[in-house]
């Protein structure tokens, strides 16, 4: 009997949370944001049910980057299953909040990797990797304090460059990593199976391209144009990168992000 697919339970559920994302993370004005934030402090934009006042104009108001932002449900877990039961708007059970918010967002970030390639069709032994890894990414998510994140990610980075190699051995995959692509034509560049992670593709045409099981992981597709382009095979793809690229409905993506 096959599982559900894991990344299903990494999806935002706002109503279950208390607004950590509009008050933990630290953010300039930009392109991406219209103001200056400090991190831990709330944005005024931010309303006493902590829900965001101006939700339905964010664009307009000079907020794109709000509407791409994915938490990979790391709100949820520690509002209603973390702290169950708490008084969110007390401020020390609010800071503690915050401290466990920093350590899981990464850590769902990490399991939706992991969750991605332990769905592939892998050799046994670098499939038992995969699952160690993720059984302990699940334990460090339950148990946050104290969980050094940074050597999981490391840990992580390292794997999933094994297992996007195997998926890409054989098929003559150009190597792409972090290259800038800003603002190319690739619409007749061969990209299937490219490894693509980090690459800068802002504003890049990929209009019709057919990237099979490129990897994404890092890949900036802001504004990329993807319109006609087969994404469904692609690894360590995330909703962040689809929202913030140009999409229709001729994009075919994996079914988890459909």
């Amino acid at each position: 009997m096959t599982r559900p697919d894991p990344r299903l339970a990494l999806v935002a559920d706002c109503s279950s949370c208390a607004g950590l994302c509009c008050e933990v993370p630290q953010f300039q004005a930009s392109a991406d944001f219209a103001i200056d934030k400090p991190g831990r402090t709330p944005c005024p934009h931010l309303g006493a049910d902590f829900g965001c006042t101006i939700h339905a104009e964010l664009p307009q108001r000079g907020f794109p980057g709000c509407v791409v932002y994915d938490c990979f449900g790391s709100g949820q877990q520690v509002v209603a299953v973390q702290f169950a039961g708490a008084d969110h708007a007390d401020p020390g059970v609010r800071a503690a909040m915050f401290d466990a918010f920093e350590v899981v967002e990464r850590l769902h970030e990490l399991l939706w990797y992991v969750a991605d390639a332990s769905a592939r069709a892998l050799p046994r032994g670098l499939a038992d990797e995969v699952g160690g890894l993720e059984a302990t990414v699940l334990a460090s998510r339950d148990a946050p304090a104290g969980v050094e994140v940074t050597s999981l990610q490391a840990r992580t980075g390292a794997l999933l460059d094994e297992v996007s190699s195997h998926l890409r051995r054989g098929l003559g995959a150009r190597d792409l990593r972090d290259a800038d692509l800003a603002g190319r034509d690739l619409r007749e560049e061969d990209l299937y199976a490219a490894r693509l992670r980090g690459a800068v593709l802002i504003g890049a045409d990929l209009r019709g391209a057919d990237l099979g099981p490129a990897d994404l992981l890092g890949a900036d597709l802001r504004a990329a144009d993807l319109r006609g382009a087969d994404l469904s095979e692609t690894f360590c793809l995330t909703r962040f990168q689809v929202r913030a690229a140009r999409t229709d409905a001729t994009t075919v993506l994996p079914d988890v992000l459909r």
